[in-house]
């Protein structure tokens, strides 16, 4: 898009993928020539101290669960200007717009989507982490199976008062 940077950090931007109240997140491409997504928080944001601290945050709880069940973390930099977090590219479409545009999924569908999310929900849970807004548009449906992303309001189960509760915005 018009304005959009060509370059965050050692990542060339070749799209957006995507924009939320918290930022943007692009397509890149790492100096090894593999696809990677880059979110970029917002600039009312990136001075905001409690921001950039639940921001790096969701960096090292999206690090701490299995890859098989999100995209992995790859580079976080919540000193640059402006901070970004890059994880692997998963290509493929949101729950949320396989639903919208394909109608509901099959029975056979469903219960291989009820499986793997419970098998990620363990793994997620099982490395101490509660994802507190799990909804249709943080499952990434890829080839491999569906991917949980969006770690940005996950609560660690060892710590009573997390950076979050709920209600919160």
């Amino acid at each position: 898009m018009p304005g959009d940077p060509q370059h965050i950090g050692g990542y060339r931007v070749l799209g957006r993928l995507g924009e939320g109240g918290m930022g943007v997140v692009h397509l890149g491409q790492a100096p090894d020539g593999r696809l990677v997504a880059v979110k970029v928080v917002a600039s009312r944001y990136a001075r905001d101290e409690e921001f950039l601290l639940r921001f790096r945050h969701e960096g090292e709880h999206a690090r701490r669960v299995p890859r098989f069940c999100t995209a992995e973390v790859l580079d976080v930099d919540v000193t640059a200007q402006p901070p970004y977090l890059v994880t692997e590219y998963i290509d493929g479409p949101t729950l949320n717009e396989a639903v919208r545009s394909g109608g509901p999924l099959r029975k056979a569908e469903l219960d291989q989507l009820a499986v793997a999310m419970a098998t990620a929900l363990s793994a997620i849970h099982g490395v101490g982490l509660v994802h507190r807004d799990l909804k249709p548009g943080n499952v990434l449906l890829s080839r491999m199976g569906p991917r949980v992303i969006d770690f940005g309001i996950a609560r660690s189960l060892e710590t009573p008062a997390g950076l979050t509760a709920t209600g919160m915005v």
